[in-house]
Formats: C-alpha cells, structure tokens, sequence
C-alpha cells in the first residue's frame, strides 16, 4: 500500500543546526539531509503522513523556533507539504551525488553507477532512514580521521562504533584494512541500514556485526578492548558516555569523536581530561569539530 509522507522543510543558521535534527530524531523524522544555501543551512526531512498531522507538525515548528530563541539565533523558516510515495523516494535521492571525502574515500548512493577512472576506496551507501550519508561536515571529519588513524598496519586494528548509524564509519574502517568493527545504535532502523549497507559492500558478516544498544553492549560484543573508538552524535551524550570509554577500551587506544560544535568543545575537552584522555588534534569544518584523542599514559 502506498504512503504519503511529510516534507519538512527548515531554513535555519548553522549554528541550529544539530539541534534541529535532534528535534528531527527525536519527533520520528524517517530521512534527513541538509545542504548549504548561502550562508543559511537547508534541511530537508520526511515522516508518514498517518503518524503526525498538522498539529503536530505546528507544535513542532514551535519547538524548533522557541530552541532558536533560547540559543539567542534567529528563528528558523519551516515549511511542510505532502509527498506520495514515489516523489518521496525522488525527492530524497536527487540531492545526494558520489562524493570524493578526504584522500581515499569516494562514497556513492546505491542507486547510482560509481564514477569510473577512480582509485578510490568506494564506499556504496543507501542510508535509509539512518544518519550518516556523508554529506554532513562530522561524517567527513570522521572519515578522514579515520585515514590517518588506519594508516599503519590497520588489520590489527579492531573498531567500537557509538552510535553507527548507516554503518558509514565501520565500513569507512573495514575498506582502509581494519580487522573488525562492531557497532551499536539505539535506532533499530539504524541496526537495519547497518547491515543492509554492510552486505552492499560485500563485508562478511563476522568482520562487521551491529546490534540495538549503548556503550555497555560493546563489551558484551567483544570483551577483549577496542584499539579505536568512533563516535559521531550529539556532544551532550558524548559527555555522558566519556567516562564509560575506559571499559572497553586498552591502554593505548585511540578515539575519534564528532557531532561537536566549536562552541561546545570546551566541556567536551575537560570531560576527557578528567577521564584520562589526551586530545591529539582537533580538527574544525565550517562550524563543527573533531576531536581525535587517545588514552593518557597514566591511565
């Protein structure tokens, strides 16, 4: 049977615009995206129409508007229409293109041909209704950070994902040599476009194995310690998960976390400090940072 869906559409600072899609997530948006006008973000989003109706979309458009004036920024434009499911499915995969992400990466949509002539790792992508397409600035950084940290003899390297998403960064890490990845997620959506776009890219199912859950999940999956650790989410639950890293983690791991704005990297770095982490790099895009650390020598 076919669906009609909600097209949200938000013209906002961006500086709103992680909140934005945590309002996003959090209301039961299906699909996200969002791409640069000038010097405002355009962000896109799509839900059934059965499950919300048009109050419930006004009471969302207050929220977003009332987080806008609390952050003291300008409120955002939000806008909606109605999509069958056809013009859903278009309308989500028209604006995503194969995209060339640092030195080695060239990640394209699955219902696309990949550009020929590249020796590039590809990295096949249907996202779904999951976060992590690579379009965002954190994916990237996550991405290319993952190139420098993967770079000597990575096949004895073995990956935790926090938060995995499309499964975009365990199978970033899979295709530049690590041994394995095991990721978790809250979203059973999530778990589902892990494995989906792990089969894509032909990865064996014991290298990369995901599963509903948090932090404490890893160390059930694998008990031995991850030699790195990937976290691309929003910064308030990065610091609530920093003091549990150390339990999975070895002595000489290493992390890369993302989905932090410039202005928030402040708590983030003395969370760390207080948990026996080193901050390495950090590394900025437009407004968004990556931290890239690894584990104190007293620790």
């Amino acid at each position: 049977m076919a669906t009609n869906w909600w097209e949200l559409q938000i013209l906002c600072e961006p500086n709103l615009e992680e909140s934005i899609f945590w309002r996003l997530d959090d209301f039961g948006c299906r699909g996200m995206a969002s791409e640069k006008k000038g010097k405002s973000y355009w962000i896109r989003a799509y839900s059934p129409q059965a499950e919300f109706d048009y109050l419930d979309l006004a009471a969302l458009g207050l929220l977003l508007r009332q987080d806008a004036i609390m952050m003291g920024l300008p409120k955002p434009i939000v806008k909606w229409n109605i999509l069958d499911d056809e013009d859903w499915s278009s309308s989500w995969k028209s604006h995503w293109q194969p995209q060339e992400i640092g030195d080695r990466f060239l990640v394209c949509p699955e219902w696309l041909e990949p550009p020929t002539g590249s020796d590039r790792l590809l990295l096949r992508l249907d996202p779904g209704a999951a976060f992590g397409t690579g379009t965002h600035q954190t994916t990237q950084l996550c991405l290319e950070a993952l190139e420098m940290r993967l770079g000597y003899q990575p096949e004895h390297q073995v990956i935790a994902d926090i938060g995995c998403g499309s499964g975009i960064l365990s199978i970033g890490a899979l295709l530049l040599g690590a041994k394995q990845a095991f990721g978790v997620d809250t979203d059973i959506l999530a778990i589902e476009a892990s494995n989906s776009n792990r089969d894509l890219n032909g990865i064996d199912a014991e290298k990369l194995q995901v599963t509903k859950g948090s932090i404490e999940n890893l160390g059930e999956m694998y008990s031995e310690g991850f030699d790195g650790i990937v976290c691309n989410i929003l910064a308030e639950i990065i610091i609530e998960l920093i003091p549990d890293l150390a339990a999975i983690a070895k002595p000489n791991s290493w992390g890369i976390l993302s989905g932090i704005l410039i202005e928030q990297i402040k708590p983030i770095a003395d969370t760390l400090e207080q948990n026996g982490w080193v901050i390495a790099a950090l590394w900025k895009k437009d407004e968004w940072c990556c931290f890239n650390i690894r584990r104190a020598p007293e620790y």
